[in-house]
C-alpha cells in the first residue's frame, strides 16, 4: 500500500477528527477520534508513517493493513467489510480505488469524503461514503453495484452478497464493551463484559431489531460511565435483521488493536445482485466521546433535534385507551373516559386496539380494517365527535403488518402471508405476517389506513409489530425467497407515502412495546413506546437506557395502574406519576375508577407536565455516577445550562445508610442556582428520621447553592423507601 502525506484527508466538527489516507489500492483510516488539530505538514507525515504496523512472525511478508475494505488480501482474519459469491466463485474480493471526492466546504463543521472501487474478481463496484455533521456523529453508507463488465469470469452469474458491514478500527486502550439485551417488558437491559480477543458478535435475526436489540454497541476505557472515559461507538439505524460485532485479534487491526462495526445481517440467498443491480446498506452511525456515555447521547440527541422532521410542537399529554378499557370498546364508557381525560388537562386521545372487524379478543380481525359494526354502528364517527368537543386530538391504534389466519383477508388471499408455500409455522400471540413487499397487500394496506386518517382527519397512528419474523420469506414465482430486507423496504415506503399524503400525521412505533426502537424508523416516525411495561420500577430503567439514543419527547411515558398490568406490582401514585413526568408523557389508567383525591393530583402532574414541558423536550440528558446501583439520579439540563430538573429514585434498599454527597452533572461551575425539592405529587417515603438539613429548607422555598458545590462537591440525597423517587428543580439565580 502506497503511503504519502499529501493524501491524507480529514473531516473535522465538534471536537472530533475523522482522518483518511488515500493510499492505493485502498485508503486506510488514520485516526477516528479527537481532533488533533489541522492535519497538515508533520501532523500528516507523521499519521502516515505511523499507521505502518510491524512485521510479525509467522505472518505475511508485509505488513498487516486495515483499509475501508478490509479483507483477507491484506492479511485481515477477521470479518469481512464485503463477502459473498457468484455461484461458489468470485469469493476473494481485491477492491480498487477508482475515485474519490471531498467536501470540507463548511470547514471544521464536519464535511464528507465519497470513495469508489473496482472489483475485477467480483465484478463489483462499491462506493462508500463518510459524513461527518456539525454534532461529530459519524454516519457510513456503503453500497454496491454489480457490473459484469468488470469481471469476464464471473460477470454473467448473479452474485449472491452474504454481508456488507462497515468497520472502524479502535485502539487498544478500548478495553470494555457496553451493548445491551433484555426481553419483552424489559428492553434494553445493559450488559457490559471485557473486550477480549476474538469477535464479540450479536445477530439479530427477527426481522426487527427485537427485545433484545444490541441498540448500541460501545468500546470504552476501563470503568467508562455516563460522565467519564472515551468510548467509541455504533449504532445501526435500520429496522430489520442486525449484525453488530466488535472484533480483537492477537495481530491487531492495522496499527490499531480491534474493530467496531455493524450492518444488516443477510440470509442466505436474501440479495443476490444481477448485472445493474444495487444494494444499498443500512446507515452505521459512529460516534466518539472522551466525555462519557452521556456525551455520546448529547451528540445523538443533537443531530436528531436538527432534522426538519423533528416535531417542533408541544408534545401533547396522551391518554392511550389499552390498559383502561382494553377490548371493551364502548360508546357511552369511553365517552366518561374522555370526560375524565378532559378534566385532567390530556391532550390528545388514541383508541387501542379492539375497534376492528372480529377484533373481540387478540385472536382474530387482524388484516381486516374495517370499522366492526356490530360495536361501532355509525362508525368512529361518534366517538371523534366527543373528542374533538373537548378540543384534543384523536389517534387510532393500527398492527398493519400482522394478520390473523382468522380474518377476511387471510381467508381471500391467502398467499398474502409470509412464509413457506410448504407451510406456515406457528403462529405468535395467534397472529402470522403479511407480505407488504407484495405490491397488492402494500396497495390494500395504504388505501385502508389512508381512508380511515382522511375520514376521520386522524391526528395520530399508534403502530404495532408483535411479533418476530420467523422463515420470512415471500412466495414468488422463481420460489420461496428470503424477504426480511424487502418486507423492511415496504414498511419504510408505506410510513413515507402516508406521511407524503398526511403532512401533518404523527406515527408512533411501536412493537410490542419497545421490539423496534432504532433511527431508521426514527427517520419516519414521531414517537417511540418504550415498553409494553408500564411498571415504573422497570420503565424507568428501560426509559434511562432508552434515552442513549432517543431524546425524551419522542419516548411515550405513560402512568399506569396502582397493580401494573405487566408485572403486577404495585406502586405509590406519586412514584408513578414522577417517573412518567420527564419525557412525552400520558395516561393509561382507567381514569374513571381513579377517586377524586387521585384525580386532583394527575391534573397537578398534568399542568407540571405542561411546566417543565419546554425544558424536558431540549435539554441535554445526564445522568450521575453512583456507587449504589440500587439507586439513579438522572437529569435533563437546558441547553444553556440555566435550569434542570432531576430526578432521585430509589428501586430496592441497600446496604448503604447515607448517599453521601451526589453530584448535579451538566450544571454550569461559574453560576450560582436556586435549589428546590418539588413534592407536588405527595413526598416520597424516607427510610430515615429526618432529611439532610438542606432538603427541609427546599421543599419550603428556594435554597441558593454554588454551582461548584453542586456540580463538583455534591449534595447529601435523603435515603428514600424503595420504590420512591424525589424531583429536584434547579434553576441559575439572576
Amino acid at each position: 500500500m502506497n503511503t504519502s502525506a499529501d493524501n491524507v484527508v480529514a473531516l473535522r466538527a465538534d471536537g472530533v477528527a475523522f482522518i483518511l489516507e488515500l493510499a492505493q489500492p485502498l485508503p486506510r483510516v488514520l485516526h477516528w477520534g479527537a481532533d488533533l488539530g489541522e492535519p497538515v505538514g508533520e501532523l500528516t507525515s507523521a499519521l502516515a508513517l505511523t499507521a505502518v504496523p510491524a512485521l510479525l512472525n509467522n505472518s505475511p511478508d508485509s505488513p498487516r493493513d486495515f483499509s475501508v475494505l478490509p479483507t483477507e488480501f491484506e492479511g485481515w482474519s477477521g470479518i469481512p467489510a464485503i463477502s459473498g459469491n457468484a455461484q461458489g466463485r468470485a469469493t476473494t474480493p481485491r477492491p480498487r480505488l477508482t475515485g474519490h471526492s471531498v467536501d470540507t466546504s463548511t470547514t471544521g463543521h464536519g464535511g464528507s469524503i465519497t470513495l469508489e472501487f473496482a472489483d475485477e474478481i467480483t465484478g463489483i463496484r462499491t462506493e462508500v461514503r463518510y459524513r461527518l455533521d456539525r454534532f461529530g456523529v459519524l454516519s457510513v453508507d456503503l453500497s454496491l453495484v454489480r457490473d459484469a463488465g468488470l469481471s469476464p469470469l464471473s460477470g454473467a452469474i448473479p452474485y449472491t452478497l452474504d454481508g456488507l458491514i462497515a468497520l472502524l478500527p479502535v485502539p487498544d486502550r478500548a478495553t470494555e464493551i457496553l451493548d445491551f439485551t433484555g426481553k419483552w417488558c424489559r428492553e434494553r437491559s445493559p450488559q457490559r463484559s471485557p473486550l477480549g480477543f476474538g469477535t464479540h458478535l450479536r445477530t439479530a435475526h427477527r426481522g426487527k431489531p427485537g427485545h433484545d436489540s444490541p441498540f448500541l454497541l460501545a468500546c470504552g476505557t476501563a470503568g467508562f460511565g455516563f460522565g467519564h472515559g472515551e468510548l467509541w461507538a455504533v449504532h445501526l439505524a435500520w429496522s430489520g435483521d442486525q449484525r453488530y460485532l466488535a472484533e480483537r485479534l492477537p495481530e491487531g487491526a492495522g496499527a490499531l488493536s480491534a474493530a467496531l462495526g455493524a450492518g444488516e445481517a443477510l440470509h442466505s440467498g436474501e440479495i443476490i445482485l444481477d448485472d445493474g443491480e444495487r444494494y444499498d446498506a443500512p446507515t452505521a452511525l459512529f460516534v466518539w466521546s472522551n466525555r462519557g456515555l452521556d456525551a455520546v447521547t448529547d451528540r445523538l440527541h443533537r443531530r436528531l433535534r436538527a432534522r426538519p422532521s423533528h416535531p417542533r410542537s408541544p408534545r401533547p399529554l396522551v391518554l392511550n385507551t389499552w390498559e383502561a378499557v382494553y377490548f371493551d370498546h364502548d360508546l357511552d364508557r369511553l365517552t366518561a373516559l374522555i370526560e375524565r381525560a378532559a378534566s385532567v388537562g390530556v391532550e390528545r386521545i388514541v383508541l387501542d386496539d379492539g375497534w376492528f372487524r372480529g377484533r373481540r379478543q387478540a385472536d382474530a380481525g387482524l388484516g381486516d380494517w374495517f370499522v366492526d359494526e356490530d360495536v361501532w354502528p355509525e362508525g368512529l364517527a361518534p366517538l371523534v365527535e366527543v373528542v374533538r368537543a373537548h378540543g384534543m386530538q384523536f389517534g387510532l391504534w393500527f398492527e398493519p403488518e400482522m394478520i390473523n389466519l382468522d380474518s377476511d383477508l387471510a381467508r381471500e388471499h391467502p398467499d398474502w402471508v409470509l412464509g413457506p408455500r410448504q407451510g406456515l409455522g406457528p403462529a405468535s400471540r395467534s397472529q402470522h405476517v403479511l407480505d407488504i413487499a407484495n405490491p397488492e397487500a402494500y396497495e390494500y394496506l395504504l388505501e385502508r389506513i389512508d381512508h380511515l386518517v382522511r375520514l376521520h382527519e386522524i391526528d395520530y397512528l399508534k403502530w404495532d409489530h408483535n411479533r418476530d419474523l420467523l422463515e420470512a420469506v415471500s412466495r414468488g414465482r422463481d420460489g420461496d425467497r428470503p424477504s426480511v430486507h424487502r418486507q423492511t423496504l415496504a414498511l419504510y415506503r408505506l410510513l413515507d407515502e402516508l406521511r407524503r399524503r398526511h403532512p401533518h400525521l404523527e406515527i408512533e412505533t411501536c412493537s410490542g412495546g419497545g421490539g423496534r426502537i432504532d433511527l431508521g424508523i426514527l427517520d419516519r416516525t414521531d414517537r417511540v413506546w418504550a415498553s409494553d411495561c408500564n411498571d415504573p420500577v422497570e420503565r424507568a430503567q428501560i426509559e434511562r437506557w432508552t434515552r442513549t439514543i432517543v431524546p425524551p419527547e419522542l419516548i411515550g411515558s405513560h402512568l399506569g395502574a396502582d397493580r401494573s398490568h405487566t408485572t403486577a406490582r404495585r406502586t405509590d401514585l406519586s412514584f408513578r406519576l414522577g417517573i412518567a413526568l420527564t419525557a412525552h408523557a400520558g395516561i393509561e389508567q382507567d381514569l374513571t375508577a381513579v377517586d377524586d383525591e387521585q384525580l386532583a393530583l394527575i391534573a397537578h402532574w398534568s399542568a407540571m407536565y405542561r411546566e417543565f414541558r419546554a425544558l424536558l423536550h431540549s435539554g441535554r440528558i445526564v445522568n450521575a455516577d453512583l456507587a449504589d446501583d440500587a439507586t439513579a439520579l438522572s437529569g435533563i439540563v437546558s441547553e444553556d445550562g440555566g435550569e434542570a430538573l432531576f430526578t432521585w429514585a430509589r428501586f430496592v434498599t441497600s446496604t448503604p445508610g447515607q448517599s453521601g454527597r451526589i453530584r448535579l452533572p451538566g450544571l454550569d461551575r461559574e453560576r450560582d442556582y436556586l435549589v428546590s425539592v418539588r413534592e407536588d405529587l405527595g413526598a416520597a417515603s424516607r427510610h430515615q428520621g429526618d432529611d439532610p438539613a438542606w432538603v427541609a429548607l427546599a421543599a419550603e422555598s428556594s435554597v441558593r447553592m454554588p454551582g461548584t458545590l453542586l456540580a463538583d462537591a455534591g449534595i447529601p440525597l435523603p435515603t428514600l423507601n424503595p420504590q420512591q423517587a424525589m424531583l429536584i428543580h434547579v434553576r441559575a439565580s439572576a
